[in-house]
């Protein structure tokens, strides 16, 4: 939702996430602290969860932060377990989305870190650039790599690579994971995949038969990175993921008819607000 300008009313977030909950996922990505200048779409974060039911579910609620005074702000909610922050390792998207260098996104996520670690929290950190970098910035494998030993390092324990703008490639997400998932048994590493249309199957296959076992999604690929438009790049489907999963047999846990209904206001909210 972040990057929708019309206005979703906050009862209407609440319904969709409240259907979300219902279907069995691990987490949800349920808002954002961050300014009301940058993304006002999320300025009634706190609002949406004091309406939340969580009494019948066992998802956990995942909340991005994107600096200290965001961090602060979410640990005074115990609902919440995880913080995401978005560290970027492309020096012009790190401007971009949260207009510090990555010198000072280090500082940031370290005391994000210790904030978390003094409140009972985990913090998802989020490569963003981890496939590839449209902005001119040195990309290699062995940068990524680098900066996974930088981030175990710091104590991360929580690395979702993130393909933010749709470069990735089937050998790049296979060469990636089956090199860091066994350096680093300690880390869990996710894919946060973005894509086109027609290129999700071999995203998600690549990630999984690599080892990972940690995957976000969209329902209907809706929304992306409102700092890196392009309007073929969504997010990764959830219905794509799950229809992968199922076709390998891959246990989820997810509830199909509470998913459909999940998916049916996803329509409904997406198709009326864009």
């Amino acid at each position: 939702m972040q990057g929708i300008r019309d206005w979703i009313p906050t009862e209407k977030k609440v319904q969709y996430i409240q259907s979300l909950l219902r279907c069995g996922f691990d987490t949800i990505d349920f808002g954002s602290f961050v300014s009301p200048k940058a993304i006002p779409q999320m300025q009634d974060t706190v609002e949406v969860l004091a309406q939340l039911d969580l009494s019948q579910t066992k998802s956990k609620l995942l909340a991005i932060v994107a600096n200290v005074r965001g961090a602060e702000a979410a640990v005074l909610h115990p609902e919440i377990q995880y913080l995401g922050y978005p560290f970027s390792i492309s020096e012009n998207f790190q401007m971009r989305n949260t207009h510090k260098t990555i010198d000072e996104s280090i500082v940031i996520l370290q005391e994000i870190l210790d904030l978390a670690e003094a409140n009972d929290k985990e913090v998802v950190t989020y490569l963003s650039m981890g496939f590839g970098n449209p902005y001119g910035d040195p990309w290699n494998v062995e940068i990524v790599g680098q900066w996974a030993e930088k981030l175990s390092e710091m104590g991360v324990k929580i690395l979702s690579l993130s393909d933010t703008v749709g470069t990735s490639t089937p050998e790049i997400i296979r060469y990636l994971f089956s090199n860091l998932i066994p350096k680093y048994p300690n880390m869990e590493f996710g894919a946060h995949l973005h894509t086109t249309p027609t290129e999700w199957h071999e995203k998600i296959e690549a990630a999984y038969e690599a080892g990972c076992r940690r995957f976000d999604g969209a329902i209907q690929g809706f929304g992306g990175c409102p700092m890196a438009k392009d309007e073929l790049t969504g997010n990764m489907p959830t219905e794509k993921m799950l229809s992968y999963f199922t076709a390998e047999n891959v246990e989820n846990n997810i509830n199909p008819m509470s998913f459909e209904s999940a998916h049916n206001e996803a329509t409904k909210i997406f198709t009326k607000y864009h």
